[in-house]
């Protein structure tokens, strides 16, 4: 006799049956077979469609509990819509199996292309999936592919020094030295075709030259390198503003963003001087920086003690406090609204120039650094005691800030933005 497999069929018949006595399950498969031969004429006789496996083999699962039977009757098809309804409407008439009244009712025929349909519907979308993020790059991949591989073919070598640069050196009126081939590349990469680059610490002749005709910019990776080179180039180059990436960041690693973002953050190279002194360096002369740090921090331990050593005078015998007059009280107005939001610092001269701009984390140690000469600090921040110490000894005239804590007596003119 024929089978067939559920997996194979197209539907599947799913009755119910109620028996009103106890029978066994061959009884039920026989009265199935018995009772529906010729209903439905030769085309659908049950026998005949089993052995040719367009009915499969008829499941009877039963149990008897009291005296009387339930159970249920599966029936797999490969019949058509119309006929696999047939043949389950043929199970209803029958009534009895056995000696025992029966009862069949047919809950649902299931659709079993439905289910497989989902799952070609489920795999299809893995497979796509799968598709697009491994073997499909979209059109702005493509793109950028080969606009990176054109501008990687534009490098080319400079000068008799042979170093990296991009194909706009000659005709643009500004450059960026960057330090080495990897920082051209990634400039070239994002558009930027004016980057040259030093290959090492020392400063190439050629980029001496260039620096004397060009405005220069220097950018460099945010690491103790960088600053090595800056100071490098200060001392032998004619630079005009200095950049770095962000700290601990190189600038070969930088997106298109963060590039743009470092470049507009450029400095002019005198602050970017007084950056280095805040910080308790000085850009060398040609000497090796291991010679140079010990000289320096004896110097600034030395300093330091002419410094504290009249302290006691000034407060026996505080210097006269100078009126603020309006022209006074309106550059410090101008120059505050301008640093708010920057926690930044404008330390000027007797005249109101700026010499420098500092973060205000820098302020104190560049103040001591400095130690004279400086007649005013405006600042974007709170004037409190320490601050309010180190002007003292460095004689500061006047002390600008947004607000202040410091409460004692001091010989310096401590303003806040509601005196300005």
């Amino acid at each position: 006799m024929g089978k067939i497999s559920p997996v194979a069929a197209k539907y599947i018949v799913h009755a119910e049956i109620d028996i009103e006595g106890v029978v066994d399950r061959p009884d039920v498969i026989g009265a199935i077979f018995g009772q529906t031969e010729g209903l439905l004429g030769t085309e659908l006789e049950l026998r005949e469609l089993q052995r040719s496996g367009r009915i499969g083999r008829i499941e009877v699962n039963t149990d008897t509990r009291s005296g009387k039977t339930r159970g249920e009757i599966i029936i797999p098809s490969s019949l058509d819509k119309a006929e696999t309804a047939i043949v389950a409407a043929a199970m209803e008439i029958i009534q009895r199996i056995g000696p025992c009244n029966a009862k069949i009712k047919v809950k649902n025929i299931e659709d079993i292309r439905i289910s497989k349909r989902t799952f070609v519907v489920e795999r299809a979308k893995e497979l796509l999936k799968q598709l697009i993020d491994t073997t499909m790059p979209d059109s702005q991949e493509l793109a950028d592919e080969v606009a990176y591989s054109v501008r990687v073919m534009e490098i080319q070598e400079y000068g008799k020094d042979r170093l990296p640069a991009g194909p706009a050196i000659d005709e643009s009126d500004d450059i960026i030295i960057v330090e080495g081939r990897a920082d051209v590349l990634n400039l070239l990469k994002h558009g930027i075709k004016n980057a040259i680059a030093i290959n090492g610490t020392s400063v190439p002749p050629t980029i001496v030259e260039l620096c004397k005709k060009k405005e220069v910019t220097v950018c460099v990776d945010g690491d103790r390198g960088g600053d090595l080179i800056i100071k490098e180039l200060m001392g032998v180059a004619d630079i005009d503003f200095v950049c770095k990436a962000p700290a601990g960041k190189e600038l070969e690693e930088l997106t298109k963003k963060e590039i743009h973002q470092t470049l507009r953050a450029r400095v002019a190279v005198e602050q970017a001087k007084l950056d280095i002194n805040g910080r308790g360096g000085k850009a060398p002369e040609r000497a090796p920086e291991r010679q140079e740090r010990p000289q320096f921090q004896k110097f600034d331990r030395n300093q330091r003690n002419m410094r504290e050593e009249p302290r006691p005078l000034q407060k026996q015998a505080p210097v006269r406090k100078v009126k603020i007059s309006d022209d006074e009280k309106a550059k410090f107005k101008g120059m505050l609204e301008d640093l708010i939001g920057t926690r930044g610092a404008y330390i000027l001269d007797k005249d109101l120039n700026i010499l420098g701009k500092v973060p205000l984390t820098e302020l104190e140690t560049t103040v001591k650094s400095l130690g004279s000469g400086v007649y005013a600090i405006v600042f974007d921040g709170s004037i409190d005691k320490s601050l309010v110490e180190t002007a003292d000894r460095a004689r500061v005239n006047f002390l600008v800030g947004m607000d202040s804590k410091f409460s004692g007596s001091t010989r310096i003119n401590i303003l806040t933005s509601e005196d300005v």
